[in-house]
């Protein structure tokens, strides 16, 4: 996967902002399931080590959609903010 479809390439995994939310995948808590990929597949992809990332696209996905991305992990790797306040 190239760097130039990331969000940030130097924090893949977050924080960053996407609109009003602001995202963190757990890389250690990743396990890979690529179940965050349906809900948001212009937010979140796999990388090489199979770990998801937030995507340059990101805000093309609707708040909702990401919401629904980081509920559908199994792990619930992905942490969701919304004006300071935990959303997942």
């Amino acid at each position: 996967m190239s760097e130039e479809n990331l969000l940030d390439p130097e924090k893949p995994y977050g924080p960053l902002n996407v609109g009003d939310l602001e995202i963190i995948v757990d890389r250690e808590g990743c396990i890979g399931a690529s179940a965050c990929i349906p809900p948001a597949d212009k937010t979140f992809t796999l990388n090489d080590e199979g770990k998801a990332v937030i995507l340059a696209t990101a805000s093309e996905d609707s708040e909702d959609d990401i919401i629904d991305a980081a509920r559908a992990c199994p792990v619930l790797a992905i942490k969701i903010r919304k004006n300071g306040k935990d959303l997942i």
